[in-house]
Formats: structure tokens, sequence, C-alpha cells
């Protein structure tokens, strides 16, 4: 799990990330991410909003961490990150479990 929040400080610093309800959103209406960390903490309303969008978009969404874990690994605090890079997104898919969120 560890090696995942690497990879998204790492896809951050490459300018391959996302953060923010609104500009993730938009990044999933134009099918330019390919994969959509939410917190697993975050409010119900957001949950469902994002749950929606990716869904009717096809693009996988995990909520494998905590806004916290999530905050720490790109040293900004977001509960939302949507990863724009298919290599960084398949890494990651390959490193988390396999039961989806």
């Amino acid at each position: 799990m560890t090696k995942v929040l690497n990879l998204l400080g790492l896809a951050r610093r490459a300018g391959k990330l996302v953060t923010g309800e609104e500009l993730v959103i938009k990044a999933v209406q134009e099918k330019s991410c390919a994969l959509v960390f939410l917190a697993s903490d975050a409010s119900e309303n957001l949950k469902k909003k994002l749950t929606d969008k990716t869904t009717s978009y096809g693009v996988t969404l995990r909520l494998d961490y905590t806004a916290d874990e999530l905050s720490q690994a790109i040293g900004t605090n977001r509960k939302v990150l949507a990863v724009c890079d298919l290599g960084f997104a398949k890494t990651m898919m390959e490193n988390l479990p396999h039961a989806l969120s």
C-alpha cells in the first residue's frame, strides 16, 4: 500500500496528477484521467458525486486511503486525486488490493 502512496507523490512531482473536486470531475468528463482516488473518509455527498461520474465515464475509482494518507503522499491537503498517466495508473492498480472499493 505504501508503494502506491509513494507513486502518488512521484506522479504529483511529474505533473501527472489532478487534485481537487472540480478539476478531477472535469478530468473524468474529458476522459483525461485513468484512475481516481477518493478519501475513504470523504463526505457521503462527495462519494456519491464521484461514484456517479466515474461510473458513467468508465473511470476506475478507489477508496483505499484516508484524506490524511492522500494528503501526506502528495504534500497538499486533498480528498480527491486523479492520475492522468496510464503508466502510473497501471502500476498503482497492480499494487492495490484487487477488491474494488
